[in-house]
């Protein structure tokens, strides 16, 4: 049976986390407009520095809780390594969709307002309940993915 757009957006992210490097969570997001992806994106350490998959992750080695602290994280996240795609090729995601296998974080949840992603559809929950105040405040659609 042909997939709904939705799902085959949502398949296509669940394929991008798959190049994830973090340990803790693999998340992968693309951004879509006009039924055409414009970017994809997973988490992971910046370009040219080692990955937590060879070197540790700080936040495990401190016990500290997901969502939380995530100035001690080396990677980026999926949803801020799409944003930073397109900046970097020169591509408009202005009055995009964002789809995330994970809710977004409030870190994420601010990019993505200033980004102009109208939309949010979302697979699995992450433990940050303010990103869904604020994205809702701003007039961000969230949906949970069924």
């Amino acid at each position: 049976m042909r997939p709904s757009w939705d799902e085959y957006f949502m398949e296509i992210a669940e394929v991008v986390k798959k190049r994830s490097t973090c340990i803790r969570r693999q998340v992968g997001a693309i951004i879509v407009k006009d039924k055409q992806i414009l970017t994809t994106g997973y988490n992971g350490s910046p370009k040219n520095l080692e990955h937590c998959e060879n070197i540790g992750c700080k936040r495990q080695q401190l016990n500290i809780p997901s969502g939380e602290r995530h100035e001690l994280c080396r990677a980026l996240h999926a949803e801020q390594n799409a944003i930073i795609q397109a900046a970097y090729n020169g591509v408009s995601i202005n009055g995009g969709t964002m789809y995330v296998t994970t809710r977004p974080c409030v870190l994420c949840a601010k990019m993505c307002i200033n980004a102009g992603i109208s939309k949010i559809i979302y697979n699995g929950e992450y433990p940050d309940d303010m990103s869904t105040e604020i994205l809702k405040e701003a007039g961000v659609e969230l949906v949970k993915f069924k």
